[in-house]
């Protein structure tokens, strides 16, 4: 079993959630390059002073590439942790270094969320061995050998928990995703129906002018054509997407006109909706996804907007696009702001297959909007 959890482990890729180098990696390295400066200079116990201040604060900037490289920071940090320790060791000194450098658990930290499966075994024998070293040469007592055990295993567990966590959302939001597509896939279903029907109308009627009103007949083969070419490229556009084998919902689906049918007057909150009345023909997937997008907007704020009074939905056509906006005047939970969940993340996957863009968050005359914005037009 053990073989087998290593052999799983040693396969394990790397993290692909590692995040850019942020303002906050700078703050941690000055601050640890300051700190051992200041220890290094208001100590007096510590052996060779100079050379141990030089080498904490110059290993500390090690931090920066933590997450794109941490083994080699590793190797990098508690290698010149066995150095220090056998230069003491060597020269009959206590131990050289400073307290400072304890930000070398940063690493173990960043070695277990970041790297591969073989990153995080050659590392954590890396520092299984700066440890055990570290004793032969300074052994303490073993409160002091526990304790630093202790610690040791904290931040590999602290790596390795936040991992799982990054990669258990991961797996959610692929999920998500997959339902999304697999939505959109069984609504390619109803387009190519409506406009095959369209197109097969269309054939019968020509036939029957070709032979009296042969100029009406070209009029119906040029709409046919028209209809053709709709029809291919809302398939192109929704072909990207793929779907398993579950059946088919053969079931019409719901549109911007569809959207009154959310409006409601009680209980509270009251749903207003506003749609206008001369929109011009929506492709299907576009129009279907307009009411998805508001209904779930509309779950939402029935479900987080506390103390709310009212929702309202409001449909705007101009330029080429259609823009759905959803709002309530509810009071924000907190929890909504930090964590928007997976629902916005479905909205967030469907408007982006179609071209659009989505953004929610707190609106400026208070409580929560979503506003979309979807091509009236697929694309090609």
């Amino acid at each position: 079993m053990i073989t087998t959890a290593l052999r799983s482990l040693w396969a394990e890729p790397r993290a692909t959630d590692v995040p850019e180098r942020v303002w906050r990696d700078w703050v941690l390295v000055g601050v640890s390059m300051v700190t051992a400066l200041l220890e290094g200079v208001l100590r007096d116990d510590v052996a060779w002073r100079p050379f141990a201040t030089i080498v904490a604060v110059g290993l500390a900037p090690v931090l920066l590439w933590r997450r794109t490289h941490p083994l080699a920071c590793v190797v990098v940090g508690f290698g010149t942790g066995m150095a220090l320790g056998l230069a003491s060791l060597l020269g009959g000194v206590p131990n050289v270094g400073l307290n400072t450098m304890v930000y070398l658990l940063v690493l173990v930290y960043a070695l277990v969320r970041w790297g591969s499966g073989r990153e995080i075994v050659i590392g954590l024998a890396v520092v299984a061995a700066a440890a055990v070293f570290s004793i032969a040469t300074d052994y303490a007592g073993p409160t002091e050998l526990f304790g630093g055990f202790a610690v040791l295993v904290a931040a590999a567990a602290g790596g390795a928990a936040f991992r799982y966590r990054a990669e258990s959302w991961r797996r959610a939001s692929d999920q998500i995703r997959s339902q999304e597509r697999v939505g959109l896939a069984r609504e390619l279903h109803d387009m190519v129906a409506h406009h095959v029907s369209a197109i097969a109308v269309q054939a019968q009627a020509g036939r029957a002018m070709a032979g009296q009103r042969p100029e009406a007949a070209l009029e119906v083969l040029a709409a046919i054509e028209g209809e053709a070419s709709r029809t291919l490229a809302e398939m192109r556009a929704m072909v990207r997407v793929l779907r398993d084998g579950a059946p088919a919902e053969y079931a019409p689906q719901p549109g911007v006109a569809d959207l009154v049918s959310l409006a409601r007057r009680d209980p509270v909150p009251v749903v207003d909706v506003e749609v206008p009345g001369d929109l011009d023909e929506l492709p299907l997937q576009v129009d279907t996804a307009v009411y998805r997008l508001a209904q779930e907007a509309l779950t939402n704020a029935l479900r987080h907007a506390r103390n709310a009074s009212r929702v309202e939905i409001r449909v705007v056509e101009g330029g080429g696009k259609l823009r759905l906006r959803v709002t309530d005047d509810g009071q924000i939970d907190p929890a909504r702001s930090v964590n928007h969940g997976f629902g916005l993340l479905g909205m967030t996957e469907r408007v982006q297959l179609l071209g659009g863009t989505l953004r929610a968050g707190p609106a400026p005359e208070g409580g929560w909007a979503v506003d979309a914005e979807l091509p009236t037009k697929v694309r090609r």
